[in-house]
C-alpha cells in the first residue's frame, strides 16, 4: 500500500531539516525522505577543506537572541531560539563537520520525521492532483504538496571540447604536494576555484584560474556567495607577479598533446579578442553545482533557468510549470541569484519560514497571521524603529522579504511580517488602496566602497550606500513614495535599541540623536501619508453624497 502525506520532503540537509521542523511544530502529517543513513549528506563531502564561508560570531554587543541571528549564519530557525549552532563550534569559519553534528543533534532533539536510505527514483503527477514518489524498493509515497530540498545534486559541467579530460573539484587531491612544479589550470571563478587554488599555490609552478566573466568579491558586491576573503591568497601573487593569474576568458577547447601535457584554447575577453593556446600540466574543474531534474517524468519536469542550474519559481518558490511543486533551500535562489542570501542558510532559513506559513494559509485555510497597529503616525513609528531595531529577516535578506503594513478603513493596521518583495510587485495586495512596505537594502555606489561618502542627516538617507531601511507606501500596486531611514553601522534606528557602544554623534547625546534623525523624520512621513490618504477618503465620500443628492 502507499504510504499518503499531506506534504513530502526529498532531502533532509538544512533546508529539509527547517521545513520539518516548521512541519512538526504543528503537527502536520508530513515525511522526509533522505537518500543517505544520516542527514546532510553534501556537507559529509563539501567544501572539500571542510572550513565553510557561513559566518559564526560567537560574541556580540547586543544579547537579543533576534539580533544576534543577523550574525549567525548556520543556526536553523526555532520558536524560542534555543537551538543555537555557536553551541556547537566557537570559530568565526566553522568546519563542516560542526554543522553535520549540529543537524544530527537538532533532528533528535525536536523528533523530526526523517525516512533515511531512501532514495528518490522517480517523482510523477497523480491524475487527481499530488504526486506520485517511487524509491528504489519501489515503495511509492503519495502527497498532496512536494517540497524538494535536494540541493545541487549533482556538478554543473560547462559545454567545452575536451572537458572530460579535466579532474574534478569533487575528487581532486587536496595534498600540495602534489601540485609540486606543476601548471596548474583551475576552471570557475567562485569560492570552490580558489578553495583548490589556495592548495595548489603554495607548491605549484604557476596557477591559473579562468572563466568568461570577471573576477567579483564579496566584500566589493555585498553578495555572500561571491568569492571570499579567506581563500584569495592568489590574489596577492598575481598582482605582485608571482607567475599566477586570473584569466578572464572563453576556453575555447582543450586538447591533450603527446607528452601528457594539455593544450588550452582560450579567447581572452578584455584583449581585443586575443587568442592564445597554453599548456598545462593539469586542468582542474571547479565550475560548481546544478539541480538535478532527472528522477521527474515529462509530465512534472520543473523548469529551469541559468542553463538548467535552477528551477524556476514562483515569488513563493513554487515551480512556475508545476503546481504544487515547492523548492526549499539553496534551490530558492532563483529570484534573488548573486543578490541576496538565498543560497544561504542565513537567507533560506527565512524563506522557508515564510513558504511554511503560504502553504499553510494555501493548503489549510489557516490566515497569515497579522499583528494590529493603530494606524497613527507615533503608533507606526514606533512598531517600524523597533522592527529594524531587531528583524534578523529583512537584515538578511535584504531587499527581498519585506514586512507589509495595510492601513484598514477602521484606522486599523494590518502587519505582515517576511513576505516576499517579488510577491508585492506581482500584484499581492494590489486589492488595497494603502499600504506599505520595509525592506532593508543597500544604496548603489559606483567607486571604492572603502572610501565612501557618507551624509549622515535625515534628509539625504536616500544618498545612504550601507545597508538601511526604506519604507514604500503603495496605492493598489502602485508606489507613491518612500522614505529612506538613516543608515546605521550598528543597525540602530531608535534610543533604545542602544547599547552602550555610541555616547554622541556631531555633539547630540545619542537619544538626541535618534530623535531628530529617526524617530521625527519617520513620523513626519508616515503624518503626511496617513493624511493624504484621509483627505482622499473624505473627497471621495464627498462625491457619493453630491451624487446620491441628485438621484
Amino acid at each position: 500500500m502507499p504510504k499518503s502525506y499531506e506534504y513530502l520532503i526529498i532531502g533532509s540537509g538544512p533546508a529539509g531539516v527547517q521545513m520539518a521542523y516548521f512541519l512538526q511544530q504543528s503537527k502536520s502529517n508530513y515525511v522526509v525522505l533522505e537518500k543517505s543513513d544520516k542527514v546532510a549528506s553534501f556537507f559529509r563531502v563539501f567544501p572539500r577543506r571542510r572550513e565553510l564561508i557561513s559566518y559564526n560570531k560567537v560574541h556580540s554587543i547586543f544579547n537579543d537572541p533576534e539580533i544576534i541571528l543577523r550574525w549567525d549564519w548556520n543556526s536553523l530557525l526555532t520558536n524560542d531560539y534555543g537551538f543555537p549552532f555557536r553551541d556547537f563550534s566557537q570559530r568565526l569559519y566553522p568546519h563542516a563537520d560542526e554543522l553535520v553534528n549540529y543537524l544530527e543533534s537538532f533532528t533528535d532533539a525536536y523528533n523530526l520525521n526523517i525516512c533515511y536510505n531512501t532514495k528518490i527514483i522517480q517523482v510523477k503527477r497523480k491524475k487527481d492532483g499530488g504526486f506520485e514518489v517511487c524509491d528504489d524498493q519501489g515503495v511509492i509515497y503519495l502527497c498532496r504538496v512536494l517540497i524538494v530540498a535536494t540541493g545541487f545534486s549533482k556538478p554543473y559541467i560547462p559545454d567545452i571540447p575536451g572537458i572530460e579530460l579535466t579532474e574534478d573539484y569533487e575528487d581532486v587531491s587536496l595534498e600540495n604536494q602534489t601540485f609540486a612544479g606543476k601548471q596548474v589550470l583551475i576552471l570557475g571563478k567562485g569560492n570552490s576555484a580558489f578553495e583548490i587554488a589556495d592548495i595548489a599555490i603554495e607548491t605549484a609552478a604557476q596557477v591559473h584560474i579562468a572563466s568568461p566573466n570577471s573576477l567579483t568579491l564579496a566584500w566589493q558586491s555585498r553578495h555572500p556567495g561571491h568569492v571570499r576573503a579567506n581563500h584569495t591568497r592568489l590574489l596577492d601573487t598575481y598582482q605582485l607577479k608571482l607567475l599566477n593569474g586570473t584569466l578572464d576568458c572563453h576556453v575555447k577547447k582543450i586538447t591533450k598533446a603527446t607528452d601528457g601535457t594539455f593544450v588550452v584554447t582560450v579567447s581572452y575577453v578584455h584583449a581585443d579578442g586575443e587568442v592564445e593556446d597554453l599548456v598545462y600540466d593539469r586542468i582542474i574543474r571547479c565550475t560548481g553545482f546544478s539541480f538535478n531534474t532527472e528522477i521527474y517524468t515529462p509530465e512534472c519536469k520543473p523548469d529551469c533557468i541559468l542553463n538548467g542550474r535552477l528551477p524556476a519559481i514562483t515569488p513563493y518558490w513554487e515551480s512556475t510549470n508545476v503546481s504544487d511543486l515547492f523548492f526549499a533551500g539553496t534551490l530558492m535562489q532563483g529570484r534573488d541569484f548573486k543578490k541576496s542570501s538565498s543560497a544561504f542558510i542565513d537567507g533560506f532559513r527565512y524563506n522557508i519560514r515564510s513558504l511554511y506559513r503560504y502553504l499553510k494559509e494555501r493548503y489549510e485555510n489557516i490566515p497569515l497571521e497579522a499583528k494590529k497597529l493603530a494606524a497613527s503616525p507615533s503608533e507606526m513609528r514606533k512598531a517600524i524603529l523597533t522592527r529594524s531595531c531587531r528583524t534578523s529577516g529583512l537584515w538578511t535578506q535584504f531587499g527581498y522579504l519585506c514586512d507589509v503594513f495595510i492601513v484598514n478603513n477602521n484606522h486599523q493596521v494590518s502587519w505582515y511580517e517576511e513576505l516576499p518583495v517579488q510577491a508585492l510587485r506581482e500584484g499581492q495586495f494590489s486589492s488595497e488602496e494603502h499600504y506599505y512596505s520595509l525592506t532593508f537594502e543597500w544604496g548603489k555606489w559606483d567607486g571604492d566602497v572603502m572610501a565612501i561618502e557618507r551624509h549622515p542627516q535625515a534628509d539625504t538617507a536616500y544618498t545612504n550606500v550601507f545597508l538601511h531601511p526604506i519604507l514604500r507606501r503603495y496605492r493598489y500596486g502602485e508606489l507613491m513614495s518612500e522614505h529612506h531611514i538613516l543608515e546605521d553601522l550598528f543597525g540602530v534606528y531608535c534610543a533604545e535599541g542602544e547599547q552602550g557602544s555610541v555616547l554622541k554623534r556631531s555633539g547630540r547625546t545619542i537619544q538626541q540623536y535618534h530623535r531628530e534623525e529617526h524617530e521625527i523624520p519617520l513620523e513626519i512621513y508616515l503624518e503626511k501619508q496617513l493624511n493624504s490618504a484621509i483627505e482622499k477618503q473624505l473627497d471621495a465620500a464627498l462625491v457619493a453624497v453630491d451624487n446620491n443628492s441628485f438621484k
